[in-house]
């Protein structure tokens, strides 16, 4: 037989569409020739399959050689299909048997001496080879991260000679199988935070209903201790929110293998690019927004971010995706995040008292990095005040809080309750949802009226006041939002103090 075909896995964002290696000998002078739009890495896997082969004491075919990646208009990158190849060619020369070929898929990089180096972006692919219902063969150092996928058989191999004596099955591979991990994320208890009721409502009321939040208040009140209590607040992911995860910080080569039902926390510095924000490069990766999905984004000092930055962050908050393209490629990454936001009210932080130090001038320019569009996609907006001396002093007379445990239960039953209502948290909800979820009486169009007259609400703030209300209900577990779930939501939604110099 002098055709052979393998299949494998391309990487396209955090997709892997199938490839088909189409490996064909024939008569002529000897060459080496592989088409279907690979780049130049792929290129060069010739001398590492020919080196990996004939160092495996293989014969190495002195025949015209043509590989073909199928379909050849998906562009081709990286080192991935260097196993695909080197198995079509021995299985095209009669040197391994074709006829198991099509139970698997081969994923990995061949290294001179024929051993198996890991590659990036491999829990896409083995999603996708699940799915197909075939079982993966791959390096061993891959071996953990593909086999986060409970349904597929991952076949870990450290040589190119186990791959070939398993196909001969004289040898077969063991099936990996990989140890139970623990959460290990420890965060902050909200009960240790000094005073701050309202702001620590506020971080309830947004963990139930997937909100974004914004504390705005001078220095050392508690903003950053705040926002790093979130994510012990937050409901764990269920296990295929976790491959999604995981998927994304394995096509940007973040801590491969690594899987966990934590919500993920993003904390850019505020010196951070847009293009480190969103994403980006020849070959787009994903940015610190898509990183964050299904978990929290958290911008401290927000005015100090460039406010090219902060712009790029509009469409994402109410789409949950980012688009990426760039002239060699395109891509989308999922970016549904939670962003929480702190920051002061000027650039001293004592705005209103006779610390500040700030001109008027200075303040403007400080809070226009802000703008009004981003500023109405946040949701809960609170002022986070001084604390007292007396609650410093005496922190045993304080009221015992209660633990992030305790908190954590209220928001897994409210969120179970908007899960079993319509199927998205309260933040998804869409206009028409809402007008069934939301039913506004008299005493609450009349409220809202007010409301939108006295905050200057546009349409989406008015509408974000609603989901906000329905959460504050199904934390008390009502049927319907009545008029103090109304008033309590439109008491998180003051906006940042003007400037009063």
């Amino acid at each position: 037989m002098s055709l052979a075909t393998v299949q494998t896995r391309a990487k396209l964002g955090i997709q892997a569409p199938s490839v088909s290696v189409e490996a064909h000998l024939s008569n002529g002078l000897p060459s080496f020739h592989i088409v279907g739009l690979p780049e130049t890495a792929v290129k060069e896997s010739k001398d590492r399959v020919r080196s990996a082969i004939i160092n495996s004491h293989f014969e190495f075919p002195a025949r015209r050689i043509t590989i073909n990646l199928a379909p050849a208009e998906l562009p081709k990158e990286g080192s991935r299909f260097d196993l695909a190849i080197a198995i079509g060619i021995l299985a095209a020369s009669n040197q391994i048997p074709s006829e198991l070929l099509d139970q698997y898929e081969f994923i990995g990089e061949l290294a001179l001496s024929a051993e198996l180096r890991p590659v990036e972006a491999v829990l896409p692919s083995a999603l996708s080879c699940a799915a197909s219902g075939k079982q993966l063969i791959i390096s061993q150092g891959n071996a953990d991260e593909a086999a986060l996928v409970g349904s597929l058989t991952v076949l870990p191999a450290k040589h190119l000679l186990e791959v070939s004596a398993h196909l001969h099955q004289r040898e077969t591979i063991t099936a990996w199988q990989r140890a139970s991990i623990e959460s290990q994320q420890t965060t902050p208890q909200l009960q240790d935070v000094i005073g701050q009721q309202h702001a620590k409502r506020a971080l309830e009321i947004a963990a139930a209903g997937g909100h974004h939040l914004l504390f705005y208040g001078p220095p050392g009140t508690g903003k950053t201790l705040l926002a790093s209590c979130l994510p012990g607040l937050l409901p764990p992911l269920s296990n295929l929110e976790a491959l999604d995860v995981a998927s994304i910080h394995s096509v940007a080569g973040k801590a491969q293998g690594q899987y966990s039902q934590d919500r993920p926390f993003r904390a850019p510095h505020h010196s951070a690019s847009a293009a480190a924000m969103v994403g980006g490069g020849s070959t787009p990766r994903p940015g610190e927004i898509s990183l964050a999905h299904l978990g929290v984004l958290f911008l401290d000092e927000l005015p100090e971010f460039q406010r090219s930055v902060l712009e790029v962050l509009r469409e994402p908050l109410e789409s949950g995706e980012i688009n990426i393209s760039r002239a060699s490629a395109q891509a989308s990454y999922p970016a549904r995040f939670q962003l929480i936001a702190a920051m002061n009210p000027c650039p001293c932080g004592y705005l209103g008292s006779q610390r500040c130090i700030c001109t008027s001038p200075q303040i403007d320019r400080y809070r226009s990095k802000i703008s009004g569009p981003l500023l109405d996609r946040i949701d809960l907006q609170v002022q986070v005040s001084a604390i007292e001396n007396h609650q410093l002093l005496n922190p045993q007379e304080q009221p015992a809080g209660e633990s992030n445990q305790i908190i954590q239960q209220r928001i897994c039953t409210a969120r179970e309750i908007q899960l079993g209502r319509q199927a998205v948290i309260n933040s998804q909800l869409t206009s028409q949802q809402l007008k069934q979820y939301c039913p506004l009486k008299k005493a609450e169009r009349d409220l809202m009226d007010q409301a939108v007259n006295r905050f200057g609400l546009s349409a989406r703030g008015f509408y974000r006041v609603l989901k906000v209300a329905r959460t504050i209900a199904d934390l008390s577990e009502l049927e319907t939002p009545g008029i103090d779930q109304y008033q309590e939501a439109l008491s998180f939604r003051s906006t940042v103090q003007p400037n009063t110099k």
